[in-house]
């Protein structure tokens, strides 16, 4: 099998960069139809249309209506195709995102990737999480390339909610292990082939980068101000992350989150925290040492992210419910089954109680 990396062709971090949109975004083409929903919209729209004037650009902004679906993909490329858009932008969160590369997806154009959170490592990614229009996970959009760009504005992520930046640290939290287990069972990845080393050591970095930076990040944002460490975190859980998990391989983390989709007591909790217990679950699928369990555990309680079933508002321990979440977890072509060794849905429920419990 041949070693493959993939990855966006520019990406762009730093502060202010949304001053300059319009002419990064330009050499891809003159007519953009952005989508943002309506908050992103008053936050940053103004900020966008100034730019694009400036750099002589013709801009359309949609609202997003919310859900990356099947039904708001169609409708924007209606929208699209009446516009005539040379090329799609998406600004805002992980949804938001993932609809812009599934239109620029259908409608073979480039598309430009601008989040103003980083909660997700979905920005960088030819991929797009689809969901039913009621929120449950649905299906993987495999898209042939990554975005041609991804611009990330500290200024605008730093002042964002800080609930956000800690769950894309959760969403990070799992791409070294998933990364690891996926290299042991020699599955191929999200990129087509077996991970090159240096994927491999982008995932290591951006663990490692959690560990060392998340907890000063975490205070500078909850004073909306950018640091050093802010600056690490964005870069981990956006380029880090993205780079490491579809060039080095998703496992049982993911595919615990999107069991637990079947919860509808969970359906508030953010991608990321799902991520981030999915991950205990995954080192206890593995029986991974206590210490690197310990070690995540503290992690995560150190910047808040949930490390059992009553934090994400499970508040009973129902057998069959949670089986449902397991049997789910190990559905056909799920990405579990890249784990070293077979998977059961009892082998996850197992782990998910024990996970629970030393949660607690």
């Amino acid at each position: 099998m041949d070693k493959i990396i993939i990855s966006p062709s520019k990406y762009v971090q730093g502060e202010n960069t949304l001053n300059s949109i319009g002419e990064y975004v330009s050499p891809l083409g003159k007519k953009a139809l952005a989508i943002a929903d309506d908050f992103v919209t008053g936050l940053v729209g103004d900020q966008v249309a100034t730019s694009f004037a400036l750099a002589q650009g013709e801009l359309t902004l949609e609202t997003f209506n919310g859900e990356c679906c099947r039904q708001e993909i169609d409708r924007l490329i209606e929208l699209a195709k009446s516009i005539e858009s040379e090329v799609i932008i998406g600004i805002g969160g992980g949804k938001t995102l993932d609809t812009a590369k599934a239109l620029a997806f259908y409608r073979n154009i480039p598309v430009v990737v601008v989040p103003t959170i980083a909660s997700t490592d979905a920005p960088t990614s030819a991929l797009a999480v689809l969901y039913t229009p009621e929120g449950e996970f649905s299906e993987y959009l495999m898209i042939p390339r990554n975005p041609n760009m991804v611009i990330m504005d500290t200024s605008v992520i730093a002042k964002a909610p800080v609930r956000l930046l800690v769950s894309g640290m959760g969403d990070a939290l799992s791409t070294y292990f998933e990364a690891r287990s996926n290299a042991r069972s020699g599955k191929a990845t999200m990129a087509g082939g077996s991970p090159t080393r240096s994927a491999q050591a982008l995932a290591k970095l951006c663990y490692e980068t959690l560990i060392e930076d998340g907890v000063k990040a975490k205070i500078s944002a909850e004073n909306g101000l950018s640091s050093p460490a802010v600056e690490n975190i964005i870069e981990a859980n956006t380029y880090l992350s993205g780079i490491g998990f579809e060039s080095s391989g998703l496992a049982a983390a993911h595919a615990i989150h999107n069991g637990l989709t079947k919860l509808e007591v969970c359906h508030h909790l953010y991608h990321g925290e799902k991520v981030a217990f999915g991950t205990l679950v995954h080192l206890v699928l593995e029986n991974a040492p206590m210490s690197e369990i310990n070690e995540v555990l503290n992690f995560c309680k150190s910047v808040g992210l949930p490390t059992n079933l009553n934090q994400m508002g499970v508040t009973e321990l129902n057998r069959d419910k949670l089986l449902e979440v397991a049997t789910a977890s190990c559905a056909e072509g799920e990405t579990i089954h890249n784990m070293p060794f077979e998977v059961t849905p009892e082998a996850v429920l197992s782990a998910i109680l024990t996970a629970h419990e030393l949660g607690q």
